[in-house]
């Protein structure tokens, strides 16, 4: 691109040039790229033909309907050629760092979302480059020659357009969305396609008669809050391609944490600990990433009837492992006791938090590693 400025935007306030990068099917990809056997293959991580939960599926696996968080025995029943190979998150984690050294060659300013996505924000950059698109292919190219996996990127003026720009031509895709081009995009865009609108609200909205982008402009941000809450304020902005949200690197955070909510209710112990082993990589990988150890685990468990309830636990020293974290959240989930009823959410998150920055001076060693 060259975004060009809009007479909107004043001298002060410079159009600002957005990537969004989003790893093709990561952790499927990842096991396709190390065991040729499965290129071509429907593969699907974490689970067994039994039992389980799909963390994520190649695209060939997708076409049959086979998704992420979906049972495992839906799974073989959509797709009876399915291949299951256990989770390696270890190796995840490390190509995520790889990946994420990568977009630091070209700005600070990078906000993961999860081990295989983020944004960053490129008005000013390293490579004194002024053209966002360039920069996304060069992105998409050191990655896929560095890692041999293949990523999707989407450049625009703000982060949600550059979010659903990525989205638009996967796997390996490039979306560019102008300023010129932006309103008209998300008034066509189906209402379940606008990221931060999910499955809940989505068919909330849809019984409002809220179906695309148009119809959800044509609703007064009065109107939205009442049905939404604040989030309706978000809702009327987006509907306008507008998003001033910046792409935050070093949010200073009281708790750091991450939840799933699940297609299919879990009650078995080993899909609720598979799901905990993965949250916790990406807890820690946050924690890597703001440089931040912490004292307390929380666990938050939310069951089939949206009854939910947290557990605790807090240690006198620090720990900032993804073993550790995984550890107590284990011990967490069992006791008192197993959950009973089926689980529709599990979150964990992490908070007594302090930086590396504060404890330089204090010469402090995190001494907790489970």
């Amino acid at each position: 691109m060259y975004l060009c400025p809009h007479s909107h935007h004043t001298l002060e306030q410079p159009i600002r040039k957005i990537i969004h990068v989003d790893m093709d099917a990561f952790f499927a990809s990842v096991e396709q790229r190390d065991n040729p056997e499965l290129r071509g293959k429907p593969v699907a991580v974490g689970g067994s033909k039994a039992r389980g939960v799909v963390a994520a599926a190649s695209y060939e696996a997708r076409k049959y309907g086979v998704h992420s968080a979906l049972a495992s025995k839906i799974a073989a029943q959509r797709c009876p050629q399915l291949i299951f190979v256990k989770a390696r998150f270890d190796v995840y984690s490390a190509i995520s760092r790889q990946i994420r050294d990568i977009f630091y060659s070209y700005t600070d300013l990078v906000e993961p979302l999860s081990l295989d996505e983020a944004y960053l924000d490129v008005t000013e950059n390293k490579i004194g480059m002024p053209s966002a698109s360039i920069i996304a292919k060069e992105i998409k190219k050191r990655i896929l020659e560095e890692t041999g996996l293949t990523a999707s990127a989407g450049v625009s003026y703000n982060k949600f357009l550059a979010k659903i720009a990525s989205d638009m031509n996967k796997p390996d895709g490039f979306t560019l969305i102008t300023p010129d081009k932006a309103e008209a995009l998300v008034a066509g865009l189906e209402i379940e396609k606008f990221h931060g609108i999910g499955k809940v609200t989505a068919a909330k909205m849809q019984s409002m008669g809220i179906l695309t982008g148009a119809d959800l402009k044509l609703r007064s941000e009065e109107d939205l809050v009442r049905h939404f809450g604040k989030v309706g304020r978000y809702y009327y902005r987006i509907s306008r391609a507008q998003d001033d949200r910046s792409v935050q690197p070093h949010r200073v955070r009281k708790s750091i944490g991450s939840e799933r909510t699940f297609d299919d209710d879990l009650t078995e112990e080993d899909d609720l600990l598979e799901r905990l082993q993965y949250l916790s990589e990406e807890v820690a990988q946050d924690m890597a990433r703001l440089q931040a150890s912490a004292k307390t685990v929380t666990v938050k468990i939310k069951y089939f009837d949206f009854t939910q309830n947290t557990r605790s636990k807090t240690y006198l020293s620090d720990f900032n492992s993804a073993s550790a974290i995984f550890t107590i959240a284990r011990e967490l989930l069992r006791t008192p006791q197993l959950p009973a009823y089926p689980v529709r959410l599990l979150g964990i998150a992490v908070s007594s938090l302090t930086y590396q920055h504060d404890r330089l001076q204090e010469g402090y060693q995190l001494t907790l590693e489970l």
